[in-house]
């Protein structure tokens, strides 16, 4: 474990840049409904309800996507459609994030889904997918979701972890829990105009797993013009938000399948 190398890139990161919690921002919850109808199916997996798109075929019949973030099942069909075998579990537990309330409490909200809460039913419903007869696992976190593919690839629990405007990480501590302790390959699909997970912490990152300091492999994307939320609550009306939103799908598939 390079502890030292930790404590010293801590060192200089304390002098650059105020770390602390990733806040989860209005972004997250609001933005465009994307139109389609969802191909998937919903089911309970070891008791947690989840939306199942399954690629016709696989590219890997052994390996499942986690997908972790609210309900974008049109995107979940996406990943489906690109090879993976998808699937979307309710770790949220029946509550989520209501879309464009203005009145809605996040503070609130977050009381009652904490990792006590979340993690087990994330968990329970791996093992419920491994019974499907799928041996490994990868995971694509956006926003909250974000916050738990961390938390698999720390605790080496997928293969490939990749997200996008990740929330509710703790900076620099997260990521240096990463680097001493995983073995998974990282993506973040970051933004410029991100106030959550700004241009500095994101810099964070790169000072901390960059630079081939963490062996497994990092990889770092940076979508200008485009704030929190944009991979997957995107105007598609706005040229620049829409190229921002494909480029994150699209980079997130070339991560995933450089590591199959």
């Amino acid at each position: 474990m390079n502890f030292l190398g930790s404590a010293t890139i801590l060192f200089f990161l304390t002098l650059s840049v105020a770390g602390g919690l990733i806040p989860l921002t209005a972004d997250c919850i609001k933005g465009v409904t994307f139109v389609g109808t969802p191909k998937g199916e919903i089911k309970p997996i070891n008791g947690v309800n989840t939306y199942v798109a399954r690629a016709d075929p696989p590219a890997n019949p052994k390996r499942a996507l986690v997908f972790l973030t609210g309900a974008p099942w049109l995107m979940a069909d996406d990943f489906a459609a690109n090879g993976f075998d998808t699937f979307v579990p309710d770790y949220l537990n029946g509550d989520p994030v209501p879309a464009d309330d203005p009145n809605f409490n996040t503070t609130a909200w977050l009381v009652n889904h904490g990792e006590a809460q979340t993690m087990p039913t994330l968990l329970a419903a791996i093992e419920g997918i491994k019974k499907e007869g799928f041996e490994e696992f990868v995971a694509t976190g956006y926003c909250f979701g974000g916050l738990y593919t961390t938390r698999l690839s720390q605790q080496n629990r997928i293969k490939v972890g990749t997200m996008a405007h990740p929330s509710l990480l703790t900076v620099p501590d997260d990521f240096l829990l990463l680097l001493n302790e995983s073995h998974v390959p990282i993506q973040f699909n970051t933004a410029e105009l991100d106030t959550a997970f700004t241009p500095a912490l994101q810099t964070v990152a790169d000072d901390i797993l960059g630079f081939g300091r963490y062996h497994p492999g990092y990889n770092r994307t940076f979508f200008a013009g485009v704030g929190h939320g944009f991979a997957v609550r995107a105007n598609l009306s706005d040229p620049v938000a829409k190229a921002a939103k494909e480029g994150a799908f699209f980079d997130a598939i070339k991560w995933l399948r450089a590591h199959d």
